[in-house]
């Protein structure tokens, strides 16, 4: 620990935003960034607890007291070094990770000001990048071969460990470009895909082939590996089949997120493919993150005014009591997308999607919802009201999550990874399933 006092004399500095008025005009990150001297400070504020909740909160075991003192002491290399022992892609999980390592820090719950640990966590492996204590390295091969399916955060980190282990790998992906969500379903405002392509350039001088525009039958694995790690994701999202969803300007969250991540890498789509908020009144079904996503989206792309809905009711501000530590807290985000204009409403259930008379969604019928607790003390039990009202819009954005998949039964020498296994989850999750994964196939083959 670098300063024992820093904790108390310095107070937690946030990178903050670029204005609003700034960033709506473009998909530009809108996070900014702190100068060394500033970011050096926050690190030093890290007490070196005795008991690193930090640490025993992240699912990838990240060591943050270590890589903070280093950090605070100006050991740049050596802050990226520890980090990237447990997290193969921190700058991934330094823009979109929710932090639940700050949930954790004790300067959280002693002052509601923890370490900045997501922040710093990017910049040093921006600073990796930038110093170039980040280049490829050769790994002896053992001759086995490990096909990954799927180029998300859960594959790619497979393919990294398992690289790294010896095996040739090779990376089957769908779509055209690897990263997965991180690639198609963030915004580019949250994380620019400058991030993605400089990582796969060093991977690929690693010895990792990714193969593009492949589509993989479950059922049938492609021949020629010792293992196989799949790694698919949620691929299908949460519908809402109440009347009037077959109208026009109804769409999933991803239609949106995804065909705006495709037109920012250069393609095109006909007028009729086209999914666009502009000029239009947007209702978002659904309050998390996805949700967000799409306002800010909507935002940039030109849309007259954004509502977004939630079943269950308003969370409260700060600290919840029905969610102490070490819960997840559920408290009342607002996002950078929100700050930038959103009429958001909790409570309320969808009942039917109105016809605006053409065949195009016109409005949406929704009704008061109350929650009452469960008499066995369970979940709590949806009341409706009867109180409805209708949110006019003409286009609809269903933000719901996505549904757990299911595989078939698979052979001893296939293995499950991330999201495609856990269901719908966080970056820092799926990455740490990537591990595992690696891990397992490297038992599995051993023992042959």
């Amino acid at each position: 620990m670098g300063n024992p006092n820093a904790f108390l004399t310095i107070p937690r500095q946030e990178a903050g935003h670029r204005p609003v008025f700034e960033r709506v005009s473009n998909f530009g990150e809108v996070e900014q960034t702190l100068n060394e001297g500033d970011r050096m400070l926050q690190a030093s504020r890290c007490m070196d607890c005795g008991v690193p909740f930090c640490h025993w909160a992240c699912p990838l075991g990240n060591r943050q007291p270590e890589w903070q003192d280093a950090v605070c002491k100006g050991k740049w290399e050596l802050a990226y070094k520890i980090l990237a022992q447990t997290n193969d892609f921190p700058e991934f999980t330094g823009r979109v990770c929710p932090a639940l390592c700050e949930k954790s820090c004790v300067l959280n719950h002693s002052m509601d000001a923890p370490v900045t640990i997501r922040e710093n966590e990017c910049s040093i492996v921006e600073r990796a990048f930038r110093e170039g204590y980040i280049h490829p390295h050769s790994y002896p091969r053992n001759g086995r071969k490990v096909a990954v399916i799927g180029s998300g955060p859960a594959g790619l980190s497979a393919a990294v460990q398992l690289n790294r282990r010896g095996y040739d790998v090779t990376v089957l992906e769908k779509m055209p470009r690897a990263g997965g969500l991180v690639r198609y379903g963030i915004p580019n405002f949250k994380l620019d895909k400058y991030v993605i392509d400089r990582r796969i350039a060093v991977l690929e001088q690693e010895g990792i082939v990714f193969r593009y525009g492949v589509t993989v039958d479950p059922e049938q694995l492609p021949e020629g590996f010792d293992a196989y790690v799949i790694a698919t994701g949620t691929p299908v999202a949460r519908d809402l089949p109440i009347p009037g969803r077959e109208l026009r300007g109804v769409y999933f969250a991803l239609d949106l997120l995804t065909q705006q991540n495709h037109r920012l890498a250069g393609e095109t789509f006909s007028r009729e493919e086209t999914v666009s908020a502009k000029g239009k009144n947007v209702l978002v079904i659904g309050g998390g993150d996805t949700g967000s996503d799409c306002i800010g989206t909507c935002h940039r792309q030109g849309c007259l005014n954004v509502t977004q809905i939630e079943i269950m009711p308003k969370p409260p501000e700060g600290y919840n009591p029905a969610t102490p530590w070490p819960m997840w807290p559920q408290i009342l985000k607002t996002s950078t997308s929100h700050e930038e204009g959103c009429d958001r409403r909790w409570s309320l259930s969808s009942c039917r999607f109105l016809d605006d008379g053409t065949g195009r969604v016109g409005g949406v019928e929704v009704e008061e919802v109350e929650w009452l607790p469960a008499p066995d003390g369970g979940r709590q039990q949806m009341k409706p009201t009867g109180r409805k009202s209708v949110i006019d819009c003409d286009m609809v954005l269903l933000a719901m999550g996505f549904l757990r998949p299911q595989h078939p039964q698979f052979g001893p020498n296939v293995f499950v990874a991330g999201d495609a296994l856990t269901g719908p989850s966080l970056v820092v999750r799926a990455l740490a399933g990537g591990r595992a994964a690696a891990k397992e196939v490297d038992d599995y083959l051993k023992q042959l």
